[in-house]
């Protein structure tokens, strides 16, 4: 596999022209590139970025077989490739000057990508994340079913939903979600853009959320799901995630994703029972 096979690029609508329609071919498999380089477009667009994110695409008989964005904070984001095309593509990076703090991609292509960068540059890759993605089959609403009702959220719900948010992150240690939260910088957290919906009991008090993004590519991703800890256990995750989750099928999406933490079977489980089918792995690591 030769570099020139892979052409990169700076200009974010230019790459959505060329490589647009193999993104939106399996939204499901793709859905945080989708988004992720959906919200470097209208950054880039408002002039937020001091720094132009790269994007490069992989082509090979006159078609896009691959791609991979570096977001300016040093994400690299790959799709599938074969071990000879990501040591291919490692070596170009590096050769190019780029330096990605981490990458996030399936499973495999994430192992292989870290273990081409340790040889190509010598930086020791650490793994920080690994999640199951669910795509939405059938939605099958939980029974029993909680008292209650979900409702879409409105602006006088915000420092519910920020609060909730800080205390997911501090769950699963998000560190540097937190940090934008402390610091006010709400709409720079990758919940800034988010749509949530609430479990209210009867009396109207909520007691769990899930939320949604924007559809990009007929996709839409629930996430974060987040039940506070002292009313878990009655149901509430499960009824606000078909909520959600229904409101994305009604909203037009075609995909409806989820990510979940391999070690948590219960959320797994709850997951399944209500519809979503397990599609594949995914891996993050970060370098030294």
């Amino acid at each position: 596999m030769l570099p020139d096979d892979w052409h990169l690029t700076q200009d974010v609508d230019d790459f959505l022209v060329r490589a647009g329609d193999f993104l939106r071919s399996r939204p499901a498999l793709h859905n945080t590139p989708l988004t992720d380089i959906e919200k470097m477009r209208i950054r880039g667009a408002a002039g937020h970025d001091a720094e132009a994110p790269v994007f490069g695409r992989l082509e090979s008989g006159g078609e896009v077989r691959a791609i991979f964005y570096l977001t300016p904070r040093g994400r690299l984001g790959l799709t599938p490739l074969s071990v000879e095309q990501t040591d291919a593509l490692a070596a170009h990076l590096a050769g190019l000057g780029h330096s990605p703090s981490n990458v996030i991609a399936d499973h495999d292509t994430a192992g292989a990508f870290a273990e081409s960068w340790q040889r190509h540059t010598g930086a020791a890759p650490v793994p920080f994340w690994r999640t199951h993605l669910y795509r939405l089959g059938p939605l099958t609403p939980p029974q029993p079913r909680p008292e209650g009702r979900g409702r879409i959220t409105s602006g006088k719900d915000r420092e519910q939903v920020v609060c909730w948010c800080r205390e997911f992150c501090v769950d699963v240690g998000e560190q540097p979600s937190i940090d934008l939260i402390d610091v006010g910088s709400w709409g720079d957290s990758r919940f800034g853009d988010r749509h949530f919906t609430f479990w209210e009991t009867p009396d109207g008090t909520p007691v769990s959320m899930a939320a949604a993004t924007s559809i990009v590519g007929g996709m839409v991703r629930v996430d974060p799901v987040y039940t506070p800890a002292h009313l878990r256990g009655r149901g509430y995750a499960g009824a606000v995630t078909v909520e959600a989750s229904r409101a994305a099928l009604a909203a037009g999406a075609t995909d409806v994703v989820l990510f979940t933490d391999p070690d948590n079977p219960t959320s797994n489980a709850l997951y399944q029972r209500i519809g979503y089918v397990h599609v594949a792995d995914f891996a993050g690591y970060k370098f030294s």
